[in-house]
């Protein structure tokens, strides 16, 4: 079954270009409202999964928190509405000029990823006269299960702090003037489908508690990252992910303290099943071995496929011939720009529109101009 798509209006728009389908949005937000309002977890939306205006706008709006990597992020999340006090900054390499950003804003937490950070946000805060609310980011050991460019909670990532450090990093913490402790922060990885990770992860958090605990030490907030996977083979059966599920896993298994705040930094679950790209045929190469259908999008409109190995179910929506195999493939003069190998789509003439599913996160976000290409626009399915 191929998905809804007003075809006539794409034919009058120039490709490639992002389209985004407000309705399942909304009714995407909707469910992580509900399903989180049962235990009062407080939603914080990971800003690198998307950050077209429009869509952090209607994210905003829903009353949810938003989740930095960047200043960038962070001034793109103040103008869409989000309200600084919902607002945490994360990240391996915080450049003072975001650091100062986040506390001229009085932006609800950071979350410190290694000593030699806190000493810097420290000496910043000290600088302007106030105190900055951290989270430290834990390494929790916690195996994902999931691609190697996506893993994060691993002692030999880049990201967070060690177990074996952690003691070490809060004592120095405590004494410094200018920053105060207010949570632990968690994130093992991304596009996780097994929610055995999941309960692991609320087991290792109950487990690094008590050993806090015996030093005298509870913290007011536990941040669980992200990470809820989508269902990239099957968008029309399955458009909203499993967070009722995601969030009563760590609900069942996580023993919290009394007035303990729970929080969450999804991305991907919230925008990805709601956006599509839509790339033209240019032409259909057929070869003594192979056929090739030649797009006029490649990987500077969707890198997944060349950077992750990741799949998007394609469709041609403008065909209903027969079922050929392609090798789907961009312009970019790379031998990478390739989306996918032996992909099964009905006949591909020169005009038709082949629709990329499932491309709402990580998709016009990381679009770049190499070979001086221009980035595509984006259009909404309530506005088109």
């Amino acid at each position: 079954m191929k998905g809804t798509f007003p075809i006539d209006k794409f034919k009058t728009l120039r490709t490639p270009f992002y389209y985004y389908d407000v309705e399942l949005l909304q009714k995407t937000l909707d469910v992580v409202k509900t399903e989180a309002g049962k235990y009062d977890y407080n939603i914080h939306y990971a800003v690198k999964a998307n950050a077209n205006p429009r869509i952090l706008s209607i994210i905003a709006s829903n009353g949810l928190g938003a989740d930095c990597v960047s200043g960038g992020e962070i001034q793109a999340s103040l103008d869409a509405g989000f309200p600084a006090d919902k607002i945490v900054f994360a990240g391996v390499g915080k450049a003072d000029w975001e650091i100062n950003l986040g506390l001229d804003n009085d932006i609800f937490c950071f979350n410190v990823e290694s000593a030699a950070e806190l000493e810097i946000i420290n000496e910043l805060a000290a600088a302007k006269g106030k105190v900055a609310s951290v989270a430290l980011r834990v390494n929790p050991e916690v195996d994902a299960h999931t691609h190697a460019k996506i893993t994060t909670g691993m002692k030999e990532n880049k990201f967070g702090i060690n177990l074996s450090q952690l003691q070490d990093v809060i004592a120095v913490l405590q004494g410094m003037k200018n920053v105060k402790l207010i949570g632990l922060h968690f994130h093992i990885g991304s596009q996780i489908t097994d929610m055995s990770s999941f309960q692991n992860l609320a087991i290792r958090c109950n487990e690094i508690q008590e050993e806090l605990q015996e030093k005298g030490i509870t913290v007011e907030n536990l941040n669980f990252g992200g990470g809820l996977g989508i269902d990239y083979y099957h968008p029309n059966h399955l458009p909203v992910p499993a967070f009722e599920t995601y969030f009563s896993v760590i609900h069942k298994l996580l023993k919290l303290r009394p007035g303990q705040k729970v929080h969450f930094e999804p991305g991907r679950s919230i925008v990805g099943q709601c956006g599509n790209m839509i790339s033209q045929v240019l032409y259909v190469k057929r070869g003594e071995t192979k056929n090739f259908a030649i797009l006029d999008a490649g990987f500077t409109e969707l890198i997944r496929p060349a950077m992750y190995d990741s799949y998007h179910r394609m469709e041609n929506i403008t065909s209903n011939e027969t079922i050929e195999v392609y090798d789907v493939v961009g312009p970019i003069c790379e031998s990478s720009d390739v989306f996918g190998k032996d992909v099964e789509l009905n006949e591909a003439r020169r005009g038709d529109l082949i629709a990329f599913r499932s491309a709402g996160a990580y998709g016009e976000v990381m679009a770049s101009q190499y070979n001086c290409r221009s980035l595509p626009l984006a259009y909404f399915s309530d506005t088109i």
